[in-house]
């Protein structure tokens, strides 16, 4: 045994490609390599540009031996490393896009080097799950959520509404006497109702095979409301007679951050069957400031939440979480399990995450969500929500002083909602947008609403400034001038 041992340590590298073999033993020199470009990338990004003109060649051919990391990371930078727009930087305000706190990144980076797939607590003491459960409690912690939750990390908002809505799909079959996980769904049987739905809660009704034509449409309040209009959600639940139902609420529509009002739904719960789904991506994080927590009052009351972390809990992308009651983990075991696949044990006798989201594989997301929780607590996150409300509110006011551009709706959390002023104007806003992306000092996207061509800028990343307010507010100065004066 001990001339077997000591064959296989002496022939380990012998036998491994020679490439490979010169990177491992180059690690280290790669890894400073890969960190001082990481450093110098971080230290100039307000001064990288938030967009890029420069076209890029596709490369479809393969080397056959391989060039090893170094020169791979030199063809990286010389082809693509200046095309990379600073969409984690603090004057890129469009899709909801935050930055990367320095702790979130060192736990993405042991991520990435532990490259753990976190699955059992029960079974085989994998310790990444452990990991993946306690952050899924100091999130609740963080949000003053009751500990009759449970959760699990996915890649984004899309996922989670997917994880959320196919629990929520299960129950309504039960309602109805159906496993819909076995049997599938049948148009009939599915009740939707939402006012201001995001897209990817419409994505995922796709997906899920209830389709996204099914979601009937609940008014809103009007004027420059995105919430629900109570009356006519309880018209619509009136004419059901009884039969169950999903409701998707919002905690943040994308346009104007407006909250659905929980109270009054949560009173609806005492008299009618339905699931509460809340779509809380972004606007969950008011709960972190008590100047804004009042706008989720109720919101515990929900059967499941959305929470988006690479949004404004600033951890790099590619990380979400769903919640669901804890009353309802066997609805989520039925929709998810692994009941074929006898390597991962019986599904009803351990926990285990594979059995209860909707991949098998997972990179360990909560690592650095656990990294940034820790490194900053509750007031760190307190500072950086208000922070980022205090940067929406100084860029609103600037559009209300501009004569030319019109604020759509208050600036009630973090995302301002604009437009031209003037129904005349409504031709030029494309271009007016394209013009401000253009010089690379800030990125904003296009909305519609109420019938109008808009603009939203989203403020969720703790590097934005007062001095960024000002660069961009010159900006758009300069291209006002420019289309109106042409």
């Amino acid at each position: 045994m001990y001339l077997l041992n000591s064959y296989r340590r002496n022939t380990h590298y012998e036998q491994m490609n020679n490439i490979l073999n010169n990177d491992l033993g180059a690690l280290d020199a790669i890894l400073e390599q890969v960190k001082q470009q990481g450093h110098s990338y971080l230290q100039h990004l307000s001064g990288r540009s938030t967009t890029t003109q420069q076209k890029t060649t596709i490369n479809s051919t393969l080397h056959t031996e391989g060039l090893g990391t170094a020169q791979t990371l030199q063809q990286f930078n010389e082809r693509f490393e200046q095309t990379i727009v600073a969409s984690s930087g603090p004057r890129f305000w469009g899709f909801v896009t935050g930055g990367s706190t320095p702790a979130s990144i060192a736990g993405d980076w042991l991520a990435t080097i532990y490259d753990q797939n976190p699955h059992g607590i029960d079974n085989q003491g994998d310790v990444s799950a452990i990991i993946e459960k306690e952050t899924i409690q100091l999130l609740l912690d963080l949000f003053d959520l009751p500990r009759d939750f449970s959760g699990g990390f996915v890649t984004g908002a899309t996922m989670s509404n997917f994880t959320a809505l196919a629990v929520a799909r299960q129950w309504l079959g039960k309602q109805l006497g159906k496993d819909f996980a076995k049997t599938g769904v049948q148009p009939a049987d599915l009740k939707i109702f939402a006012a201001t739905p995001h897209s990817s809660v419409v994505k995922s009704l796709s997906m899920l095979g209830i389709g996204s034509s099914n979601c009937c449409s609940i008014k809103t309040l009007g004027g420059n409301r995105e919430a629900i209009d109570m009356n006519d959600l309880k018209k619509n639940i009136e004419q059901l007679n009884g039969q169950p139902f999903i409701l998707v609420s919002s905690a943040g529509t994308v346009n104007t951050v407006d909250f659905d009002d929980f109270e009054a739904i949560h009173q609806l719960q005492t008299r009618y069957r339905f699931w509460w789904h809340i779509d809380a991506a972004f606007g969950g994080f008011a709960a972190c400031s008590p100047n804004f927590k009042h706008l989720l009052k109720d919101w515990e009351h929900a059967d499941s939440i959305t929470v988006d972390c690479h949004k404004w809990l600033n951890v790099p992308y590619e990380n979400a979480f769903y919640l669901v009651k804890d009353k309802h983990q066997l609805l989520q075991l039925e929709t998810f399990q692994n009941s074929n696949a006898p390597y991962l044990g019986d599904p009803f006798a351990n926990f285990n995450y594979l059995n209860f989201l909707p991949e098998n594989s997972r990179r360990l997301k909560a690592l650095p969500v656990w990294f940034s929780l820790i490194a900053y607590g509750k007031n760190g996150y307190r500072d950086i929500v208000e922070h980022c409300i205090q940067m929406a509110q100084l860029f609103g006011a600037f559009i209300q002083r501009q004569h030319r551009l019109e604020l759509l709706a208050p600036v009630r959390l973090n995302t301002v909602c604009f437009t031209l002023k003037g129904d005349a104007a409504q031709e030029k806003l494309a271009t007016f947008l394209a013009l401000v992306n253009d010089t690379g000092k800030v990125f904003m996207t296009p909305a519609l609403y109420a019938g109008r061509k808009a603009i939203r800028a989203a403020f969720v990343n703790f590097r934005t400034v007062d001095a960024d307010i000002h660069i961009a507010s010159a900006v758009i100065e300069q291209v006002l001038e420019q289309i109106f004066n042409e």
